[in-house]
């Protein structure tokens, strides 16, 4: 047996041992979820990080915590007090400390389930992460793209709508709040974090271009809940799959609906009013703002988000990555202290045991929160790409975790540490209360007096496009399970939580869809690991092709002239 091989089967045997091993004392604990507050923190833990919290909000797409609020009387009231339950329960479940030996530090099960298959993912592909980086970074260019080839938009496009849908509020506010409570050394192994995830939307990816549905009038049905159900049938388990896929349509809707939509509206709507004060007293010209510009999107399907989103994630990437790097060049001779203090607090935290994995949880946690990487959810935008090789939807995939993660957080992380914003205690009430978005402006407000426009601006760009890109991700899910006829049901849905956001303030049931794009890593993970075989062999065949000149860059003068 080769070594690699051994690496995997230990891996994928540790990724459903976890699950077994967990259940009983989740179970356990469950009812008492139930009736009875959250247990307080672990030792070490920042209450507004730890699981099960009352400021925690558990999301995948912005960890900056809802307020604390006063309970509500009728439906809405109902309604809250119901999906607190619920999210104490599934909480107790994807935030299980599967480290409960020990009282010196937190690892909940969705981090280690993430990290194990990324890890896995990277190994079992040769890590393609890294030799197939300058090969992704032609194809989005162009210079591998036949315009006649099948699907309905450009590599460049379904990667700007997959970018749209991860790069957002986490981005800001989750970063500035990680930092904070793990130190700088959360740095490290958040970047760490991105890098493996790169393998993991390379394979999921290229499964869903690999399964893809092209319907009669062109439309593309692509993502989990198609190599899911598909492919584990083709494996001999048809039933496992079919479950698997619904389950992850399910939660797709749902996170759509709530992490992807209303969480954005509200948490956009937060920051605009620190800019436009008027927005305080009404929050509903904000919030049919928002409904009447994402309509005019979403009613296009994939074709018009990805032209939408080809144009606002380079421009909001851009505006923000460029006050980073003002900032930095404000204070280029305190860059080298602070990339030193990234990598030697990564290793040598002062809390010893606990706080080393208690930096490496944060770190990775935000990573995979911020990412998406094995959630699943960009196979479906990738899906509708044009390109005879799946493999080569995937390598262009890869990209994301290291655009989102690499580069926009990382620049978020170097200016709360430059700027000391971290460790402030002028903003320690901001850090208790996760108010992220809020220590990011006030660390570069320090040196840009116009930055809080700025990142207004930003933020409303983040959260206008995370949205338009989920809707896209919940439609899709919405048309497998109910067919095609069916979608404008959901986009009138989409678009009235895209209302009910600027005017609700429930944060439980906001938190529940956050909750659902968390869970949508499990079906997800187990499917991929199980259909790794089929990817390894697509990328072989594309890679010894590619090595050999059968597959050449195309040339459009070429083709006109003959």
């Amino acid at each position: 047996m080769k070594p690699r091989s051994a690496v995997l089967r230990w891996l994928a045997l540790a990724m459903l041992a976890v699950p077994l091993c967990t259940a009983a004392p989740v179970l356990a604990q469950a009812p008492a979820a139930e009736s009875a507050q959250p247990a307080g923190p672990a030792p070490g833990v920042n209450p507004a990080q730890a699981p099960g919290g009352a400021e925690q909000a558990p999301v995948a797409t912005s960890e900056e915590a809802q307020p604390a609020e006063e309970a509500q009387p009728g439906l809405m009231g109902s309604i809250d007090r119901a999906m607190g339950t619920v999210n104490q329960v599934i909480s107790a479940v994807f935030f299980f400390d599967v480290l409960f030996f020990t009282d010196a530090a937190v690892l909940p099960l969705v981090v280690l389930w993430l990290v194990l298959g990324a890890i896995f993912f990277t190994v079992k592909m040769n890590f393609i992460n890294f030799r197939g980086f300058g090969h992704a970074i032609q194809v989005v260019r162009g210079k591998y793209s036949d315009p006649t080839d099948v699907g309905e938009v450009s590599h460049f496009q379904a990667l700007s709508a997959a970018l749209s849908a991860t790069v957002g509020l986490g981005n800001i506010a989750g970063v500035a709040i990680a930092v904070s409570v793990g130190g700088p050394g959360a740095t490290f192994w958040m970047i760490v974090a991105g890098l493996l995830g790169m393998s993991s939307k390379f394979a999921e990816c290229t499964l869903g271009q690999q399964y893809r549905e092209v319907r009669p009038d062109g439309r593309i049905m692509g993502g989990a809940m198609e190599y899911l159900s598909k492919g584990l049938k083709e494996k001999g388990w048809p039933r496992l799959g079919m479950f698997l896929a619904v389950m992850f349509s399910i939660l797709c809707i749902g996170g759509s609906l709530g992490g992807g939509n209303s969480f954005q509206v509200n948490q956009s709507l937060n920051a605009m009013q620190e800019t436009l004060p008027f927005l305080a007293e009404q929050p509903w010209i904000y919030g049919l703002f928002m409904t009447v510009i994402t309509g005019v999107v979403i009613v296009g399907g994939i074709k018009r988000i990805a032209n939408v989103a080809e144009k606002i994630v380079p421009l909001m990437c851009g505006v923000y990555v460029l006050a980073a790097l003002a900032i930095l060049a404000m204070n280029f001779s305190a860059i080298p202290g602070a990339i030193g203090a990234i990598v030697s607090q990564a290793f040598t935290p002062a809390a010893g045991y606990g706080g080393f994995i208690g930096v490496l949880v944060t770190g990775f946690r935000r990573a995979a929160f911020s990412n998406e990487a094995g959630a699943g959810s960009a196979a479906i935008a990738h899906s509708a790409a044009k390109t005879p090789y799946p493999v080569r939807e995937g390598i262009v995939a890869l990209l994301e975790p290291f655009i989102d993660t690499v580069v926009v957080c990382t620049m978020t992380a170097l200016v709360i540490v430059i700027t000391g914003a971290y460790n402030n205690p002028e903003y320690a009430d901001l850090v208790s209360q996760s108010k992220g978005a809020a220590l990011t402006s006030r660390a570069m407000g320090e040196y840009i007096s116009f930055f809080p426009y700025v990142l207004s601006f930003a933020v409303f760009l983040f959260a206008y496009s995370t949205m338009i890109s989920w809707s896209y991700y919940g439609e899709r899910c919405w048309a497998w399970l109910f067919g095609d006829r069916s979608t404008r049901v959901y986009q009138a849905l989409f678009l009235l939580f895209v209302f009910l956001g600027s005017i609700i303030t429930s944060v439980n049931v906001l938190e529940f869809g956050d909750l659902m794009i968390l869970g949508m890593a499990f079906p997800n993970i187990l499917g991929v690991v199980m259909l790794s075989g089929n990817v390894k062999r697509e990328l072989t065949a594309y890679w010894a092709k590619l090595k050999s000149g059968e597959i050449r860059r195309y040339d459009a003068h070429a083709v006109a002239g003959d």
